[in-house]
């Protein structure tokens, strides 16, 4: 084959990708339907409503995975070491509500390893242009190692940002649940109540138990899967408990409001802490912006009735 049918055989998959991602995330042509329409006002209430809110978009990366499955095994052995072990990485994807495959993901990576060792050749050329023709060697392998560093940063903000989302809602979720095994309802019953009046992340986990309960999988099974899954220290610390309290057949409700009380009490010295933390910084505006602002109107009235005089 020659270079130019490579080069159209590379730009006509790149452009049939996408053209492919464009039209999957194109609005739906036509009158949307009754159930469509009425699904927003009938989230809090209604499991199909809230499916019908996030519906399943056509993904290519599985497609491009049987393409460059090669380049992907290469990659893992060179990079495997440096992003860690499919355990860390199945769990980052699972605090951040990736329903990705670790194979999948690792695939999303080698693409921005791509991206950035492509982003930095051009930089390194221009650098090359002004004089710099190290920096035209440098820059890819630089741009080929940041770029799927990046992309895990990323990953692992998106999941600590879920992760403080589902412990600033662990105290109601216990504390409603301890109110419904109170009136005399059952814990799947009070579960199913909570994941259908929620509608929160911590209430979408609460519908994935109870739904595996539904199919046969032991409550406790399903609770301390979540648990291992999500490694939340707080909320692994409530499963554990509540796990227990079911082996055990304790009080259940009582469990509940100590787990619920003790997460606030968990909330308020993470609060305290990063208050703490926060001080060397709240410094920074105080001493290099206010305090000479107020330095300079406390001085400037006194140097000009000095220079008038004068």
């Amino acid at each position: 084959m020659s270079p130019e049918l490579w080069a159209a055989l590379a730009l006509g998959l790149t452009a049939g990708v996408g053209l492919w991602s464009v039209t999957t995330r194109l609005p739906a042509v036509g009158r949307p339907r009754l159930a469509t329409r009425l699904a927003p006002y009938l989230l809090d209430v209604s499991a199909e409503a809230r499916r019908l809110q996030r519906p399943a978009v056509v993904d290519p990366v599985p497609v491009l995975g049987l393409l460059v499955a090669p380049g992907l095994d290469l990659f893992q052995r060179a990079f495997g070491g440096l992003l860690g072990g499919s355990g860390g990485a199945a769990v980052r994807l699972a605090r951040a509500g990736r329903a990705w495959s670790v194979e999948g993901y690792r695939l999303r990576q080698l693409l921005w390893a791509v991206g950035g060792g492509v982003l930095a050749a051009g930089l390194g050329a221009l650098a090359a242009a002004n004089g710099s023709p190290a920096a035209l060697a440098a820059a890819p392998v630089v741009g080929v190692v940041l770029g799927p560093l990046v992309r895990d940063r990323l990953l692992s903000v998106e999941g600590d940002r879920r992760a403080a989302r589902i412990e600033s809602e662990l105290p109601t979720v216990l504390e409603f649940l301890a109110l419904s095994l109170s009136a005399g309802e059952g814990v799947r019953d009070a579960l199913r109540r909570v994941a259908r009046v929620g509608s929160g992340t911590l209430a979408d986990l609460v519908q994935r138990v109870v739904d595996e309960s539904a199919v046969g999988v032991p409550l406790p099974t399903a609770l301390t899967v979540l648990g291992d899954e999500l490694r939340i220290p707080a909320l692994t610390r409530a499963l554990t408990h509540v796990v227990g309290a079911l082996e055990r057949g304790s009080p259940l409700a009582e469990v509940l409001r100590v787990q619920a009380a003790d997460a606030r009490e968990h909330a308020r010295r993470q609060l305290l802490e990063a208050a703490g933390r926060k001080e060397i910084a709240m410094m920074v505006p105080l001493v290099f912006l206010i305090l000479p602002v107020t330095v300079a109107f406390a001085v400037f009235p006194g140097l000009l009735v000095l220079q008038t005089q004068l």
